[in-house]
């Protein structure tokens, strides 16, 4: 399909025309950013003194057959250690200093790469999956303000990876972790561009150009397991398409199975040796999509008992047990993650406006207004919140406090949400409450 053809296609989605094409497409274009999603939520705690051989009896004997060498350096575990916990700006610094040591390394170049686009999102309020996985990414009104000495160099290290590697590939067309390393730098970019910029069509040939990457990879080496993660993605993600939009897609040649893009996720997270803990990120998403909640929660619950000082990770827990419907459940969750945060160190910089927003929402649903109504201020009054989800919690709470018949407090928080400055998504729905109170659930 040409540009032409999507460019046309996504202004008649504007102009309310293909409602269900439209959340199918947010489909293709939520499989690139859930490759972020996969490997930002992903948060899993290595020994830091790990080495070679306990990662070789971990994977396998033929493990480092099936992927770069310097997987198994213990700066480059370590390194993934502190970024699994969210503790960006020390990974950063190790990564670095591994790229350093390694100038020609593709995928040494990725992981800089990696932490540099996650923090940026993390930062933004970017990776509470309620975002994207309810709200459509082509009538949001959010705009995104992306320091521009951070845009610069995630775009500089982005290019720079891309054209490491298409020397490496130039210079051996069957390098296979070249290969690997230049779909799996794209997969990042594409997300980047996705959650921060909404560049859906750009996202959408980048989220491909990395499954032709992996299928080239596994072309080489069947083994490389997780090459297996940008293919799953993509298979399922094109097969969330509705009918047209499928037809469309397929006139580009791109095809995709759900079934098949779930288990290609479910061996890369037993097998990968980069993407094992991101895969089944990306498997429990996927599974959320399609209203799989017990699927999900069961992997999602592995995750989050076997690394649970990640905080994004028992936050998805608690999202998923309220999107199941367990309304009580999701409350203890939200609690046990909001208990656990006032522990000295137990989490690396929480944002803890994800967490009271999703225990206010919960409420919400449970017709506990009063309780809804304080813990959205809580998550409108935490020093590092988005102006994004500041304002949509003071939107939210002005609407439980019409409900209380507290006109004066509602009236307040629609003013904070419809003031000038930073974000505007909020506005107008702000505006028209300000006018008549809101009397709806």
């Amino acid at each position: 399909m040409s540009l032409e053809t999507w460019t046309v296609f996504v202004r008649l989605i504007d102009h309310g025309l293909f409602r269900h094409e439209a959340e199918g497409l947010r489909s293709i274009f939520g499989g690139s950013c859930l490759l972020a999603a996969g490997i930002v939520l992903a948060a899993v705690s290595l020994t830091p003194a790990a080495c070679a051989a306990p990662l070789l009896n971990q994977w396998g004997p033929d493990a480092a057959q099936h992927t770069d060498a310097i997987n198994f350096e213990p700066d480059v575990r370590e390194a993934h250690t502190l970024f699994y916990n969210l503790d960006y700006d020390r990974a950063l610094t190790m990564f670095e200093r591994v790229q350093r040591a390694h100038p020609q390394s593709a995928i040494a170049m990725d992981y800089v790469l990696m932490v540099l686009v996650f923090r940026e999102l993390y930062h933004q309020d970017l990776l509470d999956t309620t975002y994207y996985a309810h709200d459509s990414f082509l009538s949001s009104k959010r705009t995104v303000s992306i320091p521009d000495g951070t845009r610069q160099r995630i775009e500089s290290v982005t290019d720079a990876a891309i054209a490491l590697c298409d020397q490496q590939i130039h210079n051996n067309p069957n390098d296979r972790n070249a290969w690997f390393a230049r779909g799996y730098a794209r997969g990042m970019h594409a997300a980047f561009i996705t959650l921060a910029d909404h560049s859906f069509l750009a996202a959408a040939r980048q989220g491909l150009a990395a499954r032709n990457d992996s299928e080239q990879v596994l072309k080489l080496d069947p083994g490389y397991q997780d090459a297996k993660m940008a293919i799953g993605i993509q298979q399922f993600a094109v097969a969330s398409l509705p009918r047209l939009v499928r037809m469309m897609v397929g006139i580009a040649g791109v095809g995709g199975n759900k079934e098949k893009g779930l288990q290609l996720l479910r061996e890369a997270g037993s097998g990968g040796m980069v993407t094992r803990v991101e895969s089944r990120t990306a498997l429990s998403l996927f599974l959320r999509h399609d209203g799989r909640y017990p699927e999900a929660l069961a992997v999602q619950r592995g995750l989050a008992q076997e690394y649970p000082h990640d905080y994004l990770f028992r936050l998805e827990e608690a999202n998923l047990t309220k999107d199941e419907g367990n309304g009580p459940g999701a409350i203890a969750a939200y609690k046990a993650v909001l208990a656990d945060a006032r522990k000295p160190g137990y989490f690396v910089d929480p944002r803890l406006q994800m967490a009271w927003f999703g225990l206010a929402d919960t409420e919400r649903g449970q017709n506990d207004v009063r309780d809804a109504a304080e813990h959205y201020l809580d998550a409108s009054q935490q020093p590092n919140c988005s102006d994004w989800l500041r304002k949509r919690a003071q939107l939210n709470a002005g609407q439980m406090f019409d409900l209380l018949h507290d006109r004066g407090a509602a009236v307040r928080q629609y003013q904070y949400a419809a003031s000038g400055g930073g974000d505007q998504s909020q506005a107008d729905a702000a505006r028209r409450y300000m006018k008549s109170p809101y009397t709806g659930k």
